[in-house]
């Protein structure tokens, strides 16, 4: 207990006095409101989610998701958003998703950007080594049609002009949120479909 010196023992009952009258207010208060702050409630959300994707993961992969993330030439944006999902906020890895450096250890391709003529056969490459059954989603607008390089002599447009592409997850770019609402989609469609 912290103890502090007053000048005259007349303050000290006075603030002792306002302080007992302080907890019977809150002891007499039969529901205390408790302050929720959004920043919570975003968290609160976040684990929910994590939770729903952590139990489809477990029924179709067995505990964990690899997952290959392909640059086909993006301007770095939705690279950033897929970094997210790493950090000590998303952290998908408590939720059983894992970043896989080599296709060969991935169950699904995140591909970014639209396919540059120089990447395409990187791209297609990649595919092949993935085994089967594979997961080709495009991530973000240049990765659906091209987006703004749509018509360019460099870009090749999307991502389905070079490989099957089975989902989309829209956005320029998509939050890190998006992305784990489109992966819960996903995989409860997968589910549905075995």
């Amino acid at each position: 207990m912290m103890y502090i010196r007053f000048q005259g023992a007349h303050l000290c009952f006075e603030l002792t006095f306002v302080m007992i009258r302080l907890f019977l207010k809150t002891a007499r208060t039969s529901k205390p409101v408790p302050t929720v702050l959004k920043a919570d409630c975003t968290a609160a959300t976040l684990v929910c989610l994590g939770e729903k994707i952590q139990a489809q993961v477990g029924r179709i992969f067995h505990g964990s998701l690899a997952i290959r993330q392909i640059d086909a030439g993006s301007d770095n944006a939705c690279e950033q958003e897929l970094v997210a999902l790493s950090n000590a906020y998303y952290d998908v890895e408590r939720f059983g998703i894992h970043f896989v450096a080599s296709p060969r250890h991935a169950d699904m391709l995140l591909v970014t950007g639209p396919v540059t003529r120089n990447m395409a056969g990187a791209v297609k490459d990649a595919y092949d080594a993935t085994p089967d059954p594979k997961i080709v989603v495009a991530v973000g607008d240049d990765a659906l049609d091209g987006g703004i390089y749509k018509g360019s002599y460099s870009v090749m447009d999307g991502v389905a002009e070079v490989i099957p592409v089975q989902y989309h997850i829209p956005g320029d770019p998509p939050s890190p949120t998006t992305i784990l609402y489109h992966i819960l989609n996903i995989l409860e469609t997968l589910n549905c479909k075995s």
